[in-house]
């Protein structure tokens, strides 16, 4: 599957949904198993990464009295859209 890079987070997770079906089953050879499985390790890095950048769009971190990070709305949360 040379496109994971492009795929979006819910082709990802559907291909992975893919993936586990045909890894339960059992009936793969040791060969294609573990291309499946690698290509399955790949996709969640892919989807932790795709994560990571929308929570870090979602939530601004600001420094608090104390100096520790205090967790404010995204811009369009406190205009109530």
């Amino acid at each position: 599957m040379a496109e994971k890079a492009k795929l979006t987070f819910e082709q990802s997770m559907q291909r992975l949904e893919e993936i586990v079906r045909q890894l339960e089953q059992g009936d793969a050879p040791l060969e294609e198993s573990l291309k499946l499985f690698e290509e399955g390790t790949a996709l969640i890095r892919s989807c932790g990464t795709l994560l990571n950048r929308a929570e870090q769009k979602v939530v601004k971190l600001r420094k608090g009295t104390d100096g520790e990070p205090v967790e404010e709305p995204f811009e369009s949360e406190k205009e109530g859209v």
